[in-house]
């Protein structure tokens, strides 16, 4: 019984060895990554979209359905 420990004691040792080896290896940056983008795209919401806003004076100044003249 003691040998069946001390086996599975230092099978998860040299396991728990071979992933940290792994890891720290993939940490140095080994690994190319894919570069960040510099800044992130402005998004626009409907209040601040000058083409939604230019509907809306339209249709409140012409009616609902400013296509129809």
């Amino acid at each position: 019984m003691l040998k069946f420990l001390l086996v599975v004691i230092v099978i998860a040792v040299v396991t728990y060895l071979a992933v940290r080896a792994t890891l720290d290896r993939g940490a140095t940056g080994t690994t190319p990554r894919a570069p960040r983008p510099r800044h992130k795209p402005k998004l626009v919401a409907p209040d601040d979209d000058e083409d939604f806003l230019r509907d809306l004076d339209r249709k409140r100044f012409h009616g609902d359905d400013p296509d129809q003249g």
